[in-house]
């Protein structure tokens, strides 16, 4: 993982970011659209081309991906919508527990996983990524915890609550091995945020340990939480695709649309719209089979 190079950044826009995220969800932005662009949608499989494509998203984890009403909204939302309008395919987003989205992508159930995946080398043995954003890990607390997050020594002796599947579990088992057999760290996971965010909330658990953006826009939310220390271990977002001659194909042509919607400011837009800007990148990477390019 990447670490250390934009913590200043991202831990800027889980603290002040998040200040203006409920004024930017409601004043809209222009050009988030995007438009159809055919030098990008060429690069479509032919397998792919007038079909409509499944698309899994855990739409537990606001300001990316949440359920607002009966509808699917969020930055990852509108990401993948402008990419299929550059590209000129259908997709339809179904909501999935977050632990079995890579498994339904392996499986054929879906085409696209597009859910805030930090890209992770584990994980590229699985999938295809494309890289897109960049984000770091966040610690949030009840708003009276006299609890203190220094780096990942200090969640020695507390109960972290984190959504099962994700980077954050890792880390937090990763960390527990380091605690001492008097000072434990207790970790519980949850099917969703949701319930991860309940479970600090009611005091079954110390602080949550998820994304920082994330825990931005839970602690502007939510009343009764507030941010915990800074942010860590900064690292790639990446959507998705089957580890498939056509899975790859598809992940070409999604970094050529990423790109085309940096360039036309499509992509600065809808970032700016969720108040996530502090996480956004200049060009999308992509990783086929272990390589980068």
């Amino acid at each position: 993982m990447q670490r250390i190079t934009r913590v200043r950044q991202v831990l800027a826009m889980a603290s002040i970011g998040s200040l203006v995220l409920v004024s930017s969800l409601t004043a809209g932005a222009a050009s988030t659209k995007g438009k159809y662009n055919a030098a990008d949608a060429k690069l479509v499989p032919t397998s792919f081309k007038g079909k409509t494509l499944q698309v899994a998203t855990d739409a537990t984890y606001a300001p990316d991906e949440y359920i607002k009403g009966t509808t699917m909204v969020g930055f990852d939302v509108d990401l993948m919508k402008a990419i299929s309008t550059t590209l000129g395919i259908k997709i339809v987003e179904n909501n999935v527990i977050f632990d079995g989205i890579i498994a339904g992508i392996q499986a054929g159930k879906y085409v696209i996983g597009n859910s805030s995946f930090t890209d992770t080398k584990a994980r590229e043995k699985q999938v295809n990524f494309v890289d897109y954003f960049q984000a770091g890990e966040g610690v949030y607390a009840k708003s009276n915890s006299t609890v203190k997050f220094t780096g990942f020594k200090s969640l020695c002796g507390l109960t972290v609550a984190v959504e099962s599947g994700t980077v954050e579990q890792t880390d937090a088992k990763a960390a527990a091995k380091t605690c001492s057999s008097s000072k434990k760290l207790t970790i519980r996971a949850f099917a969703t945020q949701t319930l991860a965010n309940t479970a600090v909330l009611s005091g079954q658990a110390s602080v949550g340990f998820v994304d920082s953006q994330i825990a931005g826009y839970i602690v502007a939310t939510v009343p009764g939480f507030k941010l915990v220390g800074s942010a860590v271990n900064v690292a790639p977002y990446g959507v998705a695709t089957p580890k498939t001659t056509a899975g790859e194909g598809l992940a070409v042509a999604i970094q050529a649309a990423i790109k085309t919607l940096i360039a036309n400011g499509t992509y600065a837009a809808i970032l700016t719209h969720w108040g996530v800007s502090s996480g956004g990148v200049t060009s999308g990477k992509i990783t086929l089979n272990g390589a980068i390019s």
